[in-house]
This record gives C-alpha cells, structure tokens and sequence, in this order.
C-alpha cells in the first residue's frame, strides 16, 4: 500500500477536474496541503488564518496573484506554516503580510505600491531566498522574528529597502540592495542581525543605519554610491564591522554617534570616490589564493614605478622602466585576475590615465589576407590606450596558421612597433605555457626587449585548490562539511601538475559538479530541503564527481 504524506490540489482554470481559482484550492486543502498552479494571472487576495499550506507554481510556470486594486494585502498570513514557491505577487497595499508563521518564499517577485512589500512579524525560523522585491514603500520589513534572508534582491522602493527592528536577530546574506529613497538597511529597536556578504548602493541617506541600541554583526558587505554615510550608528548602538568595503560615500564612510561603541576592525576599507586605492588594490593581489612570487614580483613592478614617480618630483633622473609584461604558466593559476589588478594599479600609480582592461586571442589579431592583420592588430591596440592589453595564448602568433600564410607573425612585427611608438601609453600583456613563450619571444629580435621582466605562475598546491573550492562555496552560500576536506585533498595531489590539470578551472570544474550532485541529492529526499541542507556539501556530493 502507498500512504502519500500531502495532498496535492490542481488549480487550472481551463481544464475539468481542477480547481478554476487559488482561493477555491485553499479551500479545500487539508493542513500539510500543496497547491500546485498552473500558469497564468489569478485576480485573489487571501486572508489565511492557523492553515498549513504550501503555494507553488506547477513546473516552473508564470504564476501571478495580482491584488491590485484592493486596499488591503494581497496575502495576510497568520499562525500556522505557509510556504510560497515560484510565485509572483503584485499589490497595490501591501504585498505578504505574516505574522506569528513558519514563512517560506522561495524565488517569489513581489511588487508593491503601499506598505512593504513583504512584512514579517513574530515568526521564528522564516525564511525568503532568492527572491525580488521591487517598487515598494518599503522593501522587507522584519520585527520580532528569527530568521533568513539569502540571495535576495531588493530595488527601487521609495524607503527603506529593509527593515529590521524590535529584537529582530535575522540571518542576512548574498543579498543585493539598490535604488532606495532612504536607508538600504535600518536597524532599531535593540535588533541583531548577522549581515553578510551583501551589496548596497544607490540609496538617498545611509547604507546601512544602527539606532535604538542595536547591535548588528556586519561582515564582508561591500557599500558603494550613497549619499549618505556608508554605515551610521546612533548612541547606545554596538555591534561589529568586519571586512566591508566601503566605497564612495559620505564622509565619514562609518559615522559614530556620542556613545556609539561597535567593533571595527582594521579590514574595513573606506575608499575614495573617484577610483580604486593603490593599497586596496595590493590588498586584492594579497587575498588571491597563493602565487607568493607572483605577488613579491608585482610588488617590486608597483615599487619600481612608485619611486620613480617619487625621483622625478625631487628632479633627479631615473631609468627607462617598461611597465610590459610576461606571464607564464598552466592555465587556471590567475593570470588574467593579476593582469586586472595590475592595471588598476597603474592606474592608481597615475602610469596609465584609464586603466580599462581587454582580454584579446590570435583571432582577434590575425586577419586573414595580407594587410588586413596589421589593421586590426592596429584597431585593438589603439583601443586599450591609457589600459591593458592582455593577449593570452600568445605563442598562437609564431605558429604558422597553415594555410600559406605566416600572418600571426605580421601580428607580433605590427605589436613590437605600435609598443615603440607608445611605449607609456599601453601596458601590454603577454600570457602562456612557459616552454611555449620561449618560442613567441624569439619570433622577432625586438620583442623581448619591450618587456620588464616575465613572471612565472606556478600550479596550485593541493591545500591551495581546497582553500579555491572552500571560498567558492562561502561566496555561493554553500558549507563544505568537515569530511570533505581530506577527499578533496587527496583528490588534488593526485591530479597536480598532470599535462591537462587546470588548475582553479579545476577547482571550478569539481565545484560546480558537486553542486550539482547536491541538486540530485536533495531532489531525491521527497521534501523541501530545510537551510542546512540547502547549503550543505557532502562527500557524496564530492566522491560522485571524481
């Protein structure tokens, strides 16, 4: 015999046998009931009291309940369980409205013109995930309640994007907040929550504003392009800030009220509007992943260039330095991420007035009958005046195309004269397997001598791909379980340093399968997965892709 835990009740208005409307669903569904609605525009408002239900659109249809017109919410919630998947809600009042309930939404659209678009109160474990939430009064509201907020954006509403008070402590990570005609975030009335990971720009007053002896723990959020202080906290208020990037803002970026007393530490960066700071961006070269020498090399480049800068204002001479480069080594060792870095740093050197970056291949550069590759090798240099030129794989140019004739060569003559004729005007990057740029830097007499020095990028060492995985998995939301270390690793060591090993693409690679692996995992449970399983990877997860 088959017992079925939950009844699942069939809304399509077209067709026998199912339900025409949401609210005649609701109805008749028993506690633990799911509704299921097919696609289309439902003109609903409810009004659910104590019930256990879960809404969610049938196979990923376009599902819209539209309360506009109403005065009233488009969905009020109290007591019981309600779960929301899939579904897009618009209102002219408020759009979700719950309080005292075990909320889920799930990949929801809510969009308001009154009131917040989404408003909960005295609800323990709720939990919105990758919704939006958009022309509101106020985007989400949260007061009393234990929670979640992850992978959600918020944007244009005519307040505050969120709102979080009355010792409300919620979890609020990966969210992106923008466009707000007053704060991004509000914290009052002796609120804690945890924000992480977040992204806020665009608002009329602060990014984020502490008040009523509140005390949030914000970490690695990056604030950018508000008009008021990145974050304010008010007398009475603590708290921590950890790891922020703060980046064109009112000064100062972090305002602290008489009396106000959070924890800064010293890896908050407040940067100055107009450009990247030269000590931020060495930062970022320091927080990649390994690559020490590399690090060192760039360094002594950065170094060189600064004291020369430094000589020349006191009017004494220096020497001809080229700010062009050589990067060797496998794929996947952070080549081109350096080669970004780097041109923001001579940019921030003053060397290069713009510092814009492309990334150009053989295809970019070779034409394909005489003439025609020296017009676009042209083209593109002239394009990344005052930037970067980054030509990967360049060992491509001095093999021969095959096919009669030897216009990868006419690419190299074209870049060594253009690099004469603007040797300031242009950092020019050259990148590839190490044995095979030996062959590219003799394929024209001139070529070597425009470069300042090539820097070797050496593979990953086996605890540096799993620190690789383990950031991609915090930066997705994802947990690494314990067990899954000394897999990975032992993983790794096997695989290092074979002829086809890429390196962080590698990582990346393994990564991306293990989330996959987790999909069919926890698609098979037969239930909605709760928060540590969602974000949880396991070494089944990890053994099911090796």
């Amino acid at each position: 015999m088959t017992v079925t835990t939950s009844r699942v009740l069939q809304v399509v208005p077209d067709r026998h046998g199912a339900y025409p409307t949401i609210g005649d669903a609701i109805r008749d569904a028993p506690d633990g009931g799911v509704i299921s609605v097919a696609g289309g525009t439902y003109a609903e408002t409810f009004e659910l009291v104590d019930r256990r239900l879960t809404l969610r659109a049938h196979d990923g249809a376009d599902v819209t309940i539209d309360g506009t017109g109403a005065d009233w919410p488009a969905l009020r919630v109290r007591g019981g369980s309600l779960t929301l998947q899939g579904i897009r809600i618009q209102a002219d009042a408020e759009g979700i409205v719950a309080a005292g309930v075990a909320l889920t939404v799930e990949l929801c659209t809510v969009t308001t013109r009154r009131g917040p678009a989404i408003s909960v109160r005295d609800s323990q474990g709720f939990a919105i995930s990758r919704c939006k939430v958009s022309g509101a009064a106020q985007g989400i509201t949260v007061d009393g309640s234990s929670g979640r907020i992850d992978g959600t954006r918020i944007e244009n509403v005519a307040g505050d994007g969120l709102v979080i008070g009355l010792g409300a402590d919620p979890e609020i990570a990966n969210c992106t907040i923008l466009g707000c005609g007053q704060r991004g975030v509000y914290v009052y009335q002796y609120a804690h929550p945890t924000i992480e990971a977040c992204d806020i720009s665009g608002t009329a007053h602060d990014g984020i504003a502490v008040a009523n002896h509140s005390r949030p723990v914000i970490r690695r959020t990056t604030i950018h392009d508000v008009q008021g202080a990145g974050i304010s906290f008010g007398a009475d208020c603590a708290g921590s800030v950890l790891e922020c990037r703060l980046t064109n803002t009112a000064e100062p970026a972090i305002a602290l009220a008489d009396g106000a007393a959070p924890t800064i530490t010293e890896a908050v960066r407040a940067v100055r509007s107009g450009g990247d700071d030269l000590d931020d961006l060495l930062s970022d070269l320091d927080n990649m992943v390994g690559l020490a020498a590399v690090k060192a090399e760039v360094r002594a480049v950065v170094d060189e260039i600064q004291v020369d800068k430094w000589r020349l204002g006191a009017g004494l001479t220096v020497g001809t330095v080229s700010q062009h480069l050589v990067f060797t080594g496998a794929p996947g060792t952070g080549k081109t991420t350096v080669a970004r870095i780097y041109g923001k740093l001579l940019k921030a050197l003053g060397v290069l007035p713009r510092g814009q970056f492309r990334e150009v291949s053989r295809r970019d550069l070779v034409g394909q009958y005489i003439g025609h590759t020296a017009e676009k090798t042209a083209t593109v240099f002239e394009e990344c005046l005052g930037g970067v030129l980054f030509i990967d794989e360049a060992y491509t140019l001095s093999r021969s195309s095959g096919n009669g004739g030897d216009f990868g060569q006419e690419a190299i003559d074209t870049l060594v004269k253009l690099m004469e004729d603007h040797r300031d005007g242009v950092a020019v990057i050259v990148a590839g397997y190490t044995e095979d740029m030996d062959g590219f830097m003799a394929a024209n007499q001139g070529l070597a001598s425009r470069f300042a020095k090539t820097i070797e990028f050496e593979n990953y060492e086996a605890d540096e791909l799993l620190l690789i995985i383990d950031r991609m998995a915090t930066d997705g939301d994802y947990r690494l379980h314990p067990d899954t270390h000394p897999v990975l690793l032992d993983h790794f060591a096997r695989i290092r340093g074979g002829s086809s090993f890429g390196n962080a693409r590698e990582a990346r690679k393994l990564f991306e399968g293990m989330r996959k692996a987790q999909s069919r995992r926890l698609r098979a449970l037969g239930r909605m997965p709760d928060t540590d399983e969602l974000r949880g990877l396991l070494v089944e997860d990890v053994t099911s892709c090796l």
